[in-house]
């Protein structure tokens, strides 16, 4: 065996050390500037270019410090990957043996998967003893390969490598990997075979030599090593054995055990894992065989791309592969990018390397051939146009079974039209997780140093949990004193950082045309927080199509609409703008085209040096502050688009204002009235709050364009303008008027008005009758006008009137012309407030109640057949006794009862009480029957002449089905229908049980009590009942169907229906019956017929369906128990308003309530 003289050359130093970085590295020239930086460094002895976006550095330095100096120099994030080994691979072999074959084989495979390798060639070495610098590289490397052969053993030096790696693997965890190339583990455990005579040879050698003394006592600790190493899991290659597979399996074993194909996420996670959990739960990885597609939306900065990372690295290794295509928006546009990425998802997945794609179309074909049968986890970030999806995942037909495709993207529009499952919206960061994310980079730890937390605060209010801006400030301050973070923050104020800036800029950037851009810089400068009705008025005016402009501007998360409707932006988008419109004329103020900090305003009116660039200007001061300008400053300002003004005074002469205004906003207007001089015309919105203006105008002037007219908190207004002028007004705010004593009467020409808010004009004691012509309002408040005592019967002519608020009047009652109204939708009146649908009932039950100051028979007058559905919890003789005179003209009613014995009482207390009225109404019901073949979606009725008899007895049928509609129901109507007995026997064959389908239950009479079965794999669906009955000629056109009675003994619960309400059980109320049995429940059902009707038998049937079929969706989001209660009252709540629109259906007076309502 040759001796080794020479050290490796790969560690020259004992003091060496690795660290990798990670940052973005755009271009190959940019990456050449890198790395001449870092070679500068002091310590820095090599740089390597070792991926896409990394960095390898070896020398003596601290990885930290190296860090943060690039980090400051160019200006970037630079991370610091946790993964500062040497090599990847210490690869150990006996060089006669495999150097020149399987060895050097598989170093090149290893070599070719990016794995970094030492290769320790012992025959390149000089002298038996291990340099201090390999012992240093065996520790410092992740994974030791060990490759056996006949001759290892005949090597001193390689059973010493085999020791140090032993111990690496007990004391670091190292991973060690051993082959058996042509050798068996057994033979390396004992020394037997060939290996065991080379490892005599070995020790034959030893004994002759000078060195026997300190050698010997190493053969201990070579055969513990042997033994321990033969022990593990590893590789047999034979010489029977494809050597080119068993290499292959090598580097995959390899690859999986580094995680090679793992993302760097971030150093410092904070905010990560709820979010990971979130986006977890939304993948459903449970559900294994759905193709799911995962739509993630937000600004620029806010993580996305750290989150899907994070994703691609906690389940990618549940597939069988996956792929993670980034920055799509950035590679796609340039020279052959879109190719590229198809290649690049094709290597990922399938690993191939030599099918190249020729165009976009063919590469969608292979894609699809290639991924069909794969299940893959697909990670598509920032997409921004839909070609790059129909590029990459044009359909879900091309992956397999189980995949799932996550797309990020900045723009909603992406994602809408079904193309994906769900869409999780991403969040700025909490408070907490802003200030740990920004201490990590600022402090180097989780929170800020002593006499830094209060200005740390400040900067991570600032940045508005944008994650992007946490990291890059945070950096930018490290190390940096008190008074340099001062004067940054306010330096932020004014100029956005540049790394910040320009990454938000990217989706300002991609807006489709300059409108658009337009729409966004207006916001940013004077829109934000105001009504988005209202903005799209002033937009349109200028002809921006704001409709479409802000809706794009919500799709590329831009502009946010809140809850209110009013507009928003991130405060750093919002800092975005502002600094696009500063960078266009950063000296000259006057040439800017917006202009809204308050110093530079200042400088330009005070300077006069306003020019024709000037489209919108803001000044507010506070009133310690007022000031005062000459109205000559606005002189040059002929483009002015946006005016608005707040404590400010204009002395001269109006004529100098701009013609092209279409918002003038001005709080605190300080004169009695306009001037003549000012040409408003082309007005769209006039605010005037907190103004002294007594009267607006002293000549009116026609203005066709306004739309918006607010004068609020006008103290000394008494009168307002001549309505007949401003033909296009759709919005008139009046509040806190207090002068204010009458509107004027042409307020009636007002053809467009939308609202109309005159809240606490506490003067104002009536409303003219011309406003209840105005068919256009849709909201009318009148809070707070304390004078105001009635409302007229013409409020019924507001056809479009939707909200009515008029709480803190002189009103002290709903008027019955309010309940009345065809189109109220919500109402806050007289402790009423809510939605019509659910404030309605409540009005009319109070009007029911026997305290009522109403007349409870007025209000249910004899015409009404169908009145209210009633619910009462817990029922005591006194509510029955108020409700059972009025209990034919009820739809339905639910008593709850305390036992089982009031259950009874309360029960043949209602049967009494319907039987009583039987008669008084038997006339006026039989003059409006139906025919008597009748049929409904849930009663169907038969009438047969029973034969024999003379002509004059019939047998009836009526079925009533309670709950949906499917094929087992179907089939048994049929079923039913087919069998009726025309013998004139008169009886009725009826079907028995169909088991599991159905079950039967039915008993000779009018009622069939019986207890619910559990049918196993089954949930009750349908409850059919048949009714088989006989009548005379004389009562032939009647149906003789009045009532149905359950009574269910288990819940003590009673239900009485109507007819009326029979007839629609197929509807939501016959799903709520069904639902209210459950299996164990004793039941009783009476059927209630006329008299002159006899009852033959009745049938129950109960009808079941695999629960499968009834849960399969639902199973997916399930209801909390503790919601249980809650759905119940919604549904109940729903059914109930329903009711009472049926109820003034049926009465002339009321008809107009069955519309009143939006269900939505």
């Amino acid at each position: 065996m040759g001796k080794k003289n020479d050290e490796p050359a790969a560690s020259s130093s004992s003091s060496s050390a690795s660290v990798v970085l990670q940052l973005d590295m755009h271009c190959h020239g940019c990456t050449k500037k890198i790395l001449r930086t870092v070679h500068r460094f002091d310590g820095v002895q090599e740089v390597t270019h070792i991926s896409y976006n990394k960095l390898k550095i070896v020398g003596n330095v601290d990885p930290e410090i190296v860090r943060d100096k690039l980090q400051r120099k160019i200006n970037k994030v630079v991370y610091l990957v946790k993964e500062n080994k040497l090599h990847e691979v210490f690869l150990s072999f006996r060089g006669k043996d495999t150097r020149v074959s399987f060895t050097s084989h598989l170093y090149a495979a290893l070599q070719n998967a990016g794995i970094t390798v030492f290769r320790d060639d012992d025959s390149l070495q000089r002298g038996d003893q291990i340099s201090t610098s390999l012992l240093r590289t065996i520790e410092l490397t992740q994974i030791s390969v060990i490759v056996f052969s006949s001759n290892y053993s005949d090597s001193k030096w390689c059973l010493d490598e085999l020791v140090r790696i032993m111990k690496c693997r007990r004391t670091t965890g190292q991973v060690v990997l051993p082959i058996f190339y042509d050798v068996d583990p057994s033979e390396i455990r004992h020394q037997t075979g060939e290996f065991g005579k080379a490892f005599q040879n070995l020790l034959n050698r030893i004994r002759i030599s000078n060195e026997i003394d300190d050698s010997m006592n190493l053969v201990p600790l070579w055969i513990e090593a042997l033994r321990e190493v033969a022990g593990l899991a590893g590789f047999v290659v034979l010489n029977s054995r494809n050597e080119s597979e068993a290499i292959k399996d090598i580097v995959e074993k390899v690859t999986r055990l580094l995680n090679k194909t793992d993302l760097f996420v971030v150093d410092n996670p904070a905010g990560v894992e709820s979010r990971l959990q979130d986006m977890i739960q939304l993948l459903d990885i449970q559900q294994s065989n759905d193709i799911l597609l995962l739509g993630m939306w937000g600004m620029g900065g806010i993580g996305k791309t750290t989150i899907v990372k994070a994703i691609y690295n906690k389940l990618g290794h549940n597939f069988e592969g996956r792929s993670f295509l980034a920055n799509i928006r950035e590679v796609w546009e340039q020279p052959d990018g879109q190719l590229h990425l198809q290649e690049r998802l094709l290597f990922d997945i399938c690993k191939e390397t030599t099918t190249k794609i020729q165009n976009i179309e063919s590469g969608k074909v292979i894609l699809k051939d290639r991924l069909c049968h794969k299940k893959i986890l697909l990670v598509l970030d920032d997409v921004n146009s839909l070609d790059q999806l129909k590029a990459l995942c044009g359909e879900r037909n091309w992956f397999g079974s189980g995949s799932k495709i996550v797309i990020t993207t900045r723009d909603m529009n992406i994602l809408r039209g079904n193309r994906v499952d769900q869409v999780y919206v991403m969040k700025e960061m909490d408070a907490n997780e802003s200030l740990e994310l920004f201490s990590w980079h600022a402090f180097k730890q989780a929170s800020p140093r002593d006499g830094f937390v209060g200005i740390s605060e400040n900067v991570v209010e600032y940045c508005g949990g944008l994650p992007l801006a946490l990291e890059v400030l945070g950096s930018y301050l490290f190390d940096r004193g008190a008074v340099e973070w001062n004067c940054a923050l306010e330096k932020l104020k004014r100029i956005p950082n540049n790394q910040v800036q320009k990454k938000l800029k990217i989706s300002y950037d991609g807006l489709n045309d300059e409108t658009e851009k337009e729409i966004f810089l207006d916001i940013a400068c004077f829109f934000i927080g105001m009504d988005r009705n209202d903005v799209i008025q002033i937009l349109n005016g200028c002809g921006l199509f704001a409709e479409i402009g802000i809706s794009v501007l919500v799709e590329r998360s831009l502009v946010i609409v809140d809850s209110k409707n009013k507009l928003g932006m991130h405060d750093l988008l919002r800092d975005m703008g502002r600094e696009i419109v500063r960078e266009k004329s950063p000296k000259e103020l006057g040439e800017r085209s917006r202009l809204c900090f308050k110093e530079d305003v200042l400088d330009v009116l005070s300077e006069q040096t306003g020019t024709q660039a000037v489209e919108g200007l803001a000044l507010k001061l506070l009133k310690g502050d007022a000031n005062r300008f000459r109205t000559k400053a606005f002189e040059k300002m002929n483009k002015l688009r946006l005016l608005q003004l707040s404590g400010v005074q204009l002395d001269g002469d109006f004529d100098y204002l701009s013609r092209k205004l279409r918002w003038l906003c001005w709080n605190g207007f300080p004169l009695r009235c306009i001037p003549k001089n000012f040409d408003q015309g082309n007005l769209v919105s006039m605010e005037f709050e907190n103004s002294s203006v007594k009267l607006l105008w002293k000549e009116n002037k026609m203005m066709e364009k306004l739309k918006i007219l607010n004068l609020s908190h006008s103290h000394y207004l008494i009168q307002t303008p001549d309505f007949s002028y401003l033909p296009n007004l759709e919005k008139l705010v009046l509040v806190d008027c207090p002068s204010l004593c009458e509107i004027s009467h042409s307020i009636g020409d007002l053809k467009k008005i939308l609202l109309i808010n005159l809240e606490d004009c506490i003067s104002l004691c009536s409303l003219p009758r011309s406003i209840y012509k105005l068919n256009s309002l849709k909201t009318l408040i009148l809070s707070g006008c304390l004078k105001i005592d009635k409302l007229e019967e013409d409020l019924e002519q507001m056809k479009s009137l939707t909200i009515l608020i008029a709480n803190n009047t002189a009103i002290t009652k709903v008027p019955f012309l309010v309940v009345r109204s065809k189109s109220i939708g919500y109402i806050s009146l007289c402790g009423y407030e809510g939605f019509s649908r659910d404030v309605f009932p409540s009005i009319i039950w109070s009007w029911m109640s026997p305290t009522s100051s109403l007349s409870f028979e007025v209000q249910i007058s004899p015409a009404m057949s169908s009145l209210v559905s009633l619910d009462i919890p817990h029922s005591s003789s006194q509510d029955l006794s108020t409700i059972s005179n009025h209990l034919s003209r009820l739809r339905s009613l639910w008593v709850e009862c305390g036992s089982e014995l009031q259950l009874s009482e309360d029960a043949q207390i209602i049967l009494d009480a319907l039987y009583a009225t039987f008669s008084k109404e038997m006339e006026s019901i039989s003059a409006t029957s139906q025919a008597s073949d009748m049929k409904t979606s849930a009663l169907i009725q038969r009438c047969i002449q029973l034969h024999g008899s003379r002509s004059e007895d019939y047998l009836k049928s009526v079925l009533i089905q309670m709950g949906m509609n499917f094929q087992v129901t179907n089939n048994l109507k049929e079923n039913i229908l087919q069998n009726m007995d025309e013998n004139g026997s008169g009886g009725c064959l009826l079907p028995g049980d169909s088991y599991p389908d159905w079950l039967t239950f039915n008993s000779e009479g009018s009622s069939v009590t019986f207890e619910v079965p559990q049918v196993e794999g089954r949930m009750l669906k349908t409850i059919t009942i048949c009714v088989v009955y006989s009548s005379t000629s004389d009562n032939i056109t009647s149906d003789g169907l009045r009532n149905l009675l359950v009574k269910n003994y288990t819940k003590a619960t009673i239900q009485l229906y109507k007819r009326e309400a029979v007839a629609a059980f197929e509807d939501e109320e016959g799903q709520r019956v069904v639902s209210s049995i459950e299996p164990g429940n004793k039941v009783e059902v009476v059927v209630v017929i006329e008299n002159g009707f006899i009852v033959k038998k009745t049938a129950i049937y109960l009808i079941y369906d695999e629960k499968e079929c009834l849960v399969r969706k639902d199973s997916l989001k399930a209801t909390p128990m503790d919601d249980l209660q809650h759905n119940r009252r919604e549904k109940f709540f729903k059914w109930r308003w329903k009711t009472v629109k049926e109820w003034c259906g049926k009465n002339k007076s009321l008809c107009w309530l069955e519309s009143s309502v939006k269900d939505g």
